[in-house]
């Protein structure tokens, strides 16, 4: 597979609010170890997803944005989500706008992840936030290759509870 350059033509994708059944479809889409590489380490389970899309939809209602789901409008498949949230952990960058994306591996190296975040990013400019983060793991290469086309620049680094480093990187809207 050919990796994204600068000049490639990003693909249409489509962006959701997170459906109940969603949760089943992002469990398919994301139970691989490489997709889970540097989050668990290993697909979670279906209970997870469920109370994340439930989430996503809280969130939509109350803020205007959410970690969306990623449609692929060629075939209507469900192939990751990527969007807006507030940070949902107690260190790292707490109490500001995280963006984030996660695609089924088949997804990886075609655009999707910078499209679908650019599309995202509109919901979240549309809701009066002015600033977003992204924590990626120091190792994540295809996630801060995203941070980048997106252009976002690394602000901090942190060691996260597990010891694992990870970039805090920011953008302005």
């Amino acid at each position: 597979m050919k990796p994204l350059d600068a000049a490639s033509p990003l693909p249409a994708v489509e962006l959701r609010v997170p459906t109940e059944e969603d949760a089943l479809e992002w469990h398919r889409v994301f139970h691989d170890p490489e997709v889970m590489e540097f989050l668990r380490g290993h697909p979670a389970e279906l209970s997870v997803y469920e109370e994340l899309t439930a989430r996503q939809r809280r969130h939509h209602a109350e803020l205007g944005f959410c970690l969306y789901t990623l449609v692929d409008p060629a075939d209507a498949a469900v192939i990751g989500f990527t969007g807006a949230q507030p940070w949902p952990q107690e260190w790292g960058p707490t109490g500001e706008i995280e963006i984030g994306w996660r695609l089924g591996r088949a997804y990886w190296g075609k655009g999707y992840a910078t499209a679908a975040a650019r599309a995202a990013l509109e919901s979240v400019r549309a809701a009066g936030i002015r600033r977003v983060v992204a924590m990626v793991d120091a190792r994540n290469e295809r996630s801060l290759a995203v941070t980048r086309r997106l252009g976002m620049r690394r602000a901090e680094t942190v060691i996260t509870p597990v010891g694992r480093t990870a970039h805090c990187l920011r953008m302005e809207l």
